[in-house]
This record gives structure tokens, sequence and C-alpha cells, in this order.
């Protein structure tokens, strides 16, 4: 299966290169795809607990879904996340 779930706090391409890598790590999910212009995550995946573990992931990292709950502290792990991305990506 294919989806695509709409995002808070992605800022830039350090946030993309964060997200693709570390839901492409997941376990059953594959073709991430991360458009910064449109807030939005494309993913392929098996099953309801595949998506779920994406959905939990995003929000460790920083990024919940589109009408979840953005406390601060997800505020602030998104510009961490985000420089690590930053740090991480290849020119």
């Amino acid at each position: 299966m294919n989806t695509t779930v709409k995002i808070q706090n992605l800022k830039c391409g350090g946030c993309a290169n964060t997200i693709k890598k570390k839901i492409s790590a997941l376990k059953s999910i594959e073709d991430v795809f991360v458009n910064v212009e449109t807030d939005e995550v494309s993913f392929g995946y098996e099953g309801n607990e595949d998506f779920e573990a994406v959905k939990k992931e995003l929000s460790k990292l920083g990024y919940p879904l589109m009408g979840k709950n953005n406390p601060r502290i997800s505020q602030a792990k998104s510009y961490l996340s985000c420089a690590i991305g930053r740090m991480g990506k290849e020119d």
C-alpha cells in the first residue's frame, strides 16, 4: 500500500533528509519521499502496524501528523532533527 501524510514542523531539506533516512530504516517501509513545499511524506508500507510505526517515528522526530498535538517539545525536536539532517546531507 502507498500513502501520503501531511506533517507539521517541516522546514527544509535537512528535515526531509532526516525523515527519509529514519523512515526508510523502518521494517516494511519503502519508497519514502518528502515534499518540503507541501509538508507531505509519501511511503509504501505493508500493513497497519507499519503505518503506525511511521506515525510514531515522525512524532518522535518532532514531525507529528497535521491536526495532531504539536507541543513546543515537538517543535524543538524538529529543529534538532533538521540540524542532524543538514549535517548528514550529501551535496
